[in-house]
């Protein structure tokens, strides 16, 4: 599989990112693309989760902000595409609001 490929598939669902994880520690050239967006996806996909819990909880108190809270869930989603476009495009590029807090922070070279 491509290094751009693999790039790519990591922002699709947890299940791409365990194949291009899993594709990318099979392969005899480690590229240091696909690991930078495995650490950006996998923050992404992190963040993801605690958001759905947090509001999960707040809306579970207040009801009424739910159309609030289902546009602030709409995020990761707008941030998964703008992932995709970053690896597509072969950047190193963090993703908006969360990317600079998980850059560097996983390294799946080893």
């Amino acid at each position: 599989m491509k290094q751009k490929t693999m790039a790519v598939i990591a922002y699709i669902t947890l299940i791409g990112w365990i194949i291009s994880y899993l594709e990318f520690k099979k392969s005899t050239e480690k590229s240091t693309l696909v690991n930078y967006h495995l650490g950006q996806s996998l923050g992404l996909i992190i963040t993801s989760i605690l958001l759905s819990i947090v509001s999960s909880v707040i809306l579970a108190i207040i009801p009424a902000l739910g159309t609030i809270f289902y546009l602030i869930l709409l995020i990761p989603f707008v941030l998964l595409l703008l992932g995709i476009v970053a690896a597509n495009n072969e950047l190193e590029k963090p993703v908006p609001l969360i990317g600079k807090i998980f850059e560097g922070k996983f390294n799946f070279t080893s």
